[in-house]
Order: structure tokens, then sequence, then C-alpha cells
């Protein structure tokens, strides 16, 4: 399933399209981000994502951090910010749904609003 720049920044979306996937593709223009935290913090973005759908991901990018995240979110290969390099590396087809998949960000929205509910009761005196 290949996605493009910021759609990995989306877990919902992306676990949705990834069901019937067994590898997710993205590449990114992240020159925008010149100089600074930011292709990194793309990169992390892309990790989870992996380790959410439990899916291999190639990032491609022209200047950010071009990679090859494992199923668990691990970097198994990588080419520096910057740099311009041909990667290779190994990927692997995963089949079925991780349980992120089938309830996607569900079970923290349900917590936070409980907590939420919880918080008003205790915490804020009736009027």
């Amino acid at each position: 399933m290949p996605f493009i720049c910021y759609e990995v920044a989306y877990p919902d979306f992306l676990a949705r399209n990834a069901v019937n996937s067994d590898l997710l593709l993205t590449i990114s223009n992240d020159g925008w981000f010149g100089d600074s935290v930011g292709p990194l913090q793309h990169l992390q973005i892309a990790r989870m994502r992996a380790l959410e759908t439990g899916r291999y991901m190639i990032r491609g990018t022209n200047n950010g951090v071009t990679a090859i995240i494992d199923n668990k979110g691990q970097i198994t290969a990588r080419i520096p910010q910057f740099e311009r390099a041909v990667l290779t590396g190994e990927v692997f087809k995963a089949s079925g749904s991780t349980p992120y998949m089938m309830t996607a960000s569900w079970p923290v929205l349900t917590l936070a609003l409980i907590l939420i509910v919880f918080v008003r009761e205790r915490v804020i005196p009736k009027s």
C-alpha cells in the first residue's frame, strides 16, 4: 500500500488502508523541513505505523531519511539525511490484522472520554 508524505501521520487512515496489503511504502519530499528535526520525527512516525500494522515499510525521501523499517518498528537499513545513496535490504510480506488495525484509536478515545467524565464528576463542584 503506497502512502504519500504526511499520510503516515494519520494512524487510523493508514491502519484502515493497510488491511488488504502486505507491505507499506511511503515516499516523501522532506525538503521543506530544512535542517531541522522534522525528517527524523517523520521517520519516527513511520516506525510507529509499521509497528501498529505489523508490516514492513519502505520509506523513500529526497533529502530526509530513507529507510527500511521492519514489522516491529525497527530500522533495518537506512540512508542518512542529506546523503545520496542506494538503499538495499530485505523486506518480508505480512498478512492478517493487528489489534490496532481492528480497533484503531477507539480504545484510547473511549478511555479519554471516561477519564474526562470521571474528573468532571470528582473535581468540578456541582452548582
